[in-house]
């Protein structure tokens, strides 16, 4: 099995859920490791000298004036962990949880933390044996790191809390024994260095983005296939349009609904038809849809900006002998990018709403009402649509940006938190809620271009098409409306679907 290096600097979106996804293996370079041993050498230099040093020496928060002996160094970290396990609330899922732990050990290996490299060792062995902690999803603010999610994190480090090996839910305690471990002792600095990060934010922030890379094709497959069961036009794709506004996202998205829907033989059918032009559901695709995809870019460059960052505080820099106190934890950059993306990716789900909507009303469409045969015996898919209004309607509570909000903590030393992983947790949602508003749009919709047959439609719908009505076929009558629901998303979400589609039409973008 291929073993990755981790350099601190080479994460990507793509990447890092690819080595989660796929169980791989990682481990430190040399040149990382060599930079972990530099940056510990100067702590352990400057505890030999008692030296003041924040969350070393001290206290932490509102207690950093308080001096700490040098025979409880140990016990302060020990303690930080288990005092800032503080969370609450449903379990963060365990791709998150593994996400962390990648993106913490990522920000380890610059060697700007202090910690010994044996602790990293222990991290990356817990990520290659598939260990997972049971992670509270509530109680960060976003700023000083996600102290509490990333303290249950460690918890198990140490030998408490709980965690999830081999499939099953054990103590701490009880997977060490399977590991034939003791538990990690926390030297100086190594608690704080665990804990003082954004990587709860990252997580969610990551597989969003992730996700909604594939959403963003699958909208435009979608989007495609609407447009031609209700016969509109591709005109309103046309290069020179979009030329003269060059948002890339909009040149992007014309061009992959005009290689999806070329050589339709549904569009060729009524090109003299006299309809002069269609909803903007349908015609601002390229508008909308590339919106989303800018957004998308911007958010994406945030992100693998912070996953190959040193988000610890103190910093150590041990090419200049140094500590430095700052505030690479505060997550704002996060929670705006988040914040954003949850606009974004919400629309996606508004337009394509309007589109399925557009689809069940016959008197817009054209088709059968609420596309079914026998209508008035049978609904069709009358609720469907309402399904995706609900969940359109929720996600606009959730796209309530969490960024504006902030409240003082630890004694209004940290007097401003970025609430980012409310942000974080927010766009996950909104997400997967798009994911369930586009898979009823695909069962819309190739219930719609059904009623063409024989004719085809364009080159990439009609193996969207296929492809889904091979699995899923036509429904002549009533059946469970939530099953289909199901099975289309199980159908569009399978990575072999878009990969069959792209290669028939030459790739999108």
């Amino acid at each position: 099995m291929k073993v990755t290096g981790l350099t601190g600097s080479s994460l990507t979106a793509v990447n890092s859920v690819d080595l989660v996804l796929n169980n791989a293996k990682i481990l430190l370079t040399k040149d990382a490791l060599k930079k972990v041993r530099a940056s510990r050498k100067l702590v352990d230099n400057w505890i030999s000298k008692d030296e003041i040093i924040y969350g070393i020496t001290t206290g932490f928060g509102e207690f950093k004036d308080v001096r700490i002996s040098s025979k409880d160094l140990e016990e302060l970290q020990r303690n930080l962990i288990l005092s800032h396990s503080a969370g609450t609330g449903k379990l963060i899922p365990d791709f998150i949880v593994r996400l962390m732990l990648l993106f913490r050990i990522n920000s380890l290996s610059l060697g700007y933390s202090g910690v010994r490299p044996e602790l990293l060792e222990r991290l990356i062995l817990f990520f290659n044996s598939g260990v997972v902690p049971l992670v509270p999803s509530q109680g960060s603010v976003g700023s000083s790191g996600d102290l509490s999610p990333l303290s249950h994190l460690a918890l198990t480090l140490i030998g408490e809390g709980q965690c999830k090996y081999q499939g099953e839910i054990m103590t701490s305690d009880e997977m060490h024994k399977l590991l034939e471990l003791e538990p990690f002792k926390l030297s100086a600095k190594e608690g704080l260095a665990l804990i003082n990060g954004t990587q709860m934010m990252s997580a969610y922030l990551c597989k969003s983005i992730y996700d909604s890379q594939i959403l963003c094709k699958l909208a435009d497959i979608s989007g495609s296939m609407s447009l031609d069961a209700m016969k509109g036009t591709s005109k309103a794709f046309d290069p020179k349009i979009q030329k003269i506004r060059p948002h890339k996202g909009q040149i992007t998205s014309a061009e992959n609904l005009r290689k999806l829907l070329d050589r339709s033989e549904i569009m060729e059918s009524h090109k003299d038809c006299g309809k002069v032009q269609d909803a903007y559901s349908l015609r601002c695709m390229p508008q909308v849809h590339g919106a989303v995809k800018d957004t998308l870019n911007y958010c994406r460059s945030v992100l693998e900006t912070e996953i190959n960052s040193a988000t610890d505080n103190p910093l150590i820099f041990s090419e200049t002998n140094e500590h430095l106190e700052g505030g690479n934890f505060h997550g704002e950059p996060l929670a705006f990018a988040a914040d954003f993306l949850a606009i974004a990716i919400s629309e996606l789900g508004n337009i394509s709403e309007r589109r399925v909507a557009r689809l069940v009303d016959g008197n817009l469409s054209g088709l059968p009402r609420f596309l079914t045969d026998n209508g008035g015996l049978n609904s069709g898919l009358m609720i469907a649509q309402y399904t995706a209004a609900s969940i359109v309607s929720q996600n606009k509570i959730l796209c309530h940006p969490a960024s504006v909000d902030s409240i003082p903590t630890s004694a209004n030393q940290e007097d401003h938190n970025s609430m980012g992983s409310v942000s974080a947790i927010k766009l996950y949602d909104v997400v997967n809620n798009v994911k369930k508003i586009i898979a009823i749009e695909f069962l819309c919709a190739a219930q719609g271009i059904d009623q063409h047959r024989p004719l085809k439609s364009g080159k990439g719908t009609e193996e969207a098409y296929m492809l889904f009505r091979k699995d899923l076929p036509h429904q002549k009558k009533d059946s469970i409306t939530s099953e289909l629901i199901m099975k289309s998303a199980e159908i569009i979400f399978d990575p072999a679907y878009l990969q069959k589609i792209e290669k028939k039409c030459g790739g999108l973008k």
